[in-house]
């Protein structure tokens, strides 16, 4: 049992210990934006940015944080892997047992996706009072598989109807040709033939430059290694 603890819990550093509560937090962090502490912002920026932070409380995330963040902060990082690996594997599960078919399947999938979307610009433009990751290669590789989760989603909605101009008879045809339209790559074995199909494949190719581009950038030049090729010493 120590030795799963060990692997799964770790050890968190003092310093990234916080003792607010994360529904509290994110409380702040509207007032903050509200009474521009941080932005000489107004407008449409405001409004923009207001919307973004007061969404995810829309969302179970934050609620999730908030119940494991009670047992300590290791916790919280722990039930937020496991809750960003279930929602990874559930539109898996959904194309793998048919069930795109199921109307109510297919809204409870789309309001996981809007949690992940959102949450994505909240953390560029309104993170106001947010401390930094305590890990920023963790919050890539959690990115990493909330980019999954967006392939996974786009290809069930492509299996929930007769979009393209060939049927995905197969539940890999369908995560072939969203992965292949992520990467804005195109082949051309298969192509939206209808209005829908046409605006699925924008909206995916859109939250690929955005989600993928953009946010790596974000991430990428605050990462600093501490490995073999660190050390200076002979």
């Amino acid at each position: 049992m120590s030795v799963i603890k060990k692997l799964l819990v770790g050890k968190v550093n003092e310093k990234h210990i916080q003792n607010m509560n994360p529904v509290k937090k994110r409380l702040l962090n509207i007032k903050a934006i509200w009474n521009n502490d941080h932005e000489d912002d107004n407008g449409i920026e405001k409004i923009i940015r207001l919307i973004l932070s007061t969404s995810q409380l829309l969302f179970p995330g934050i609620y999730i944080k908030y119940w494991a963040n009670k047992f300590g902060h290791e916790y919280k990082d722990l039930a937020m892997d496991f809750y960003i690996l279930a929602k990874v594997t559930f539109p898996l599960l959904i194309l793998i047992n048919n069930w795109q078919n199921q109307e109510y399947i297919i809204y409870v999938l789309t309001y996981f996706l809007l949690e992940t979307v959102l949450y994505i610009p909240t953390l560029i433009f309104a993170s106001d009072l947010f401390s930094q990751p305590r890990s920023y290669k963790r919050s890539m590789l959690l990115l990493f598989f909330n980019y999954l989760e967006t392939v996974l989603a786009f290809a069930v909605f492509y299996r929930t109807g007769n979009y393209l101009n060939a049927p995905l008879n197969h539940w890999f045809d369908a995560v072939y040709y969203s992965f292949v339209t992520s990467s804005t790559i195109g082949y051309g074995e298969f192509y939206p033939t209808t209005t829908e199909g046409k605006i699925f494949t924008i909206l995916q190719v859109f939250l690929f430059l955005f989600f993928v581009i953009l946010f790596m950038n974000f991430f990428s030049s605050k990462i600093k290694t501490k490995g073999y090729f660190s050390d200076n010493t002979e």
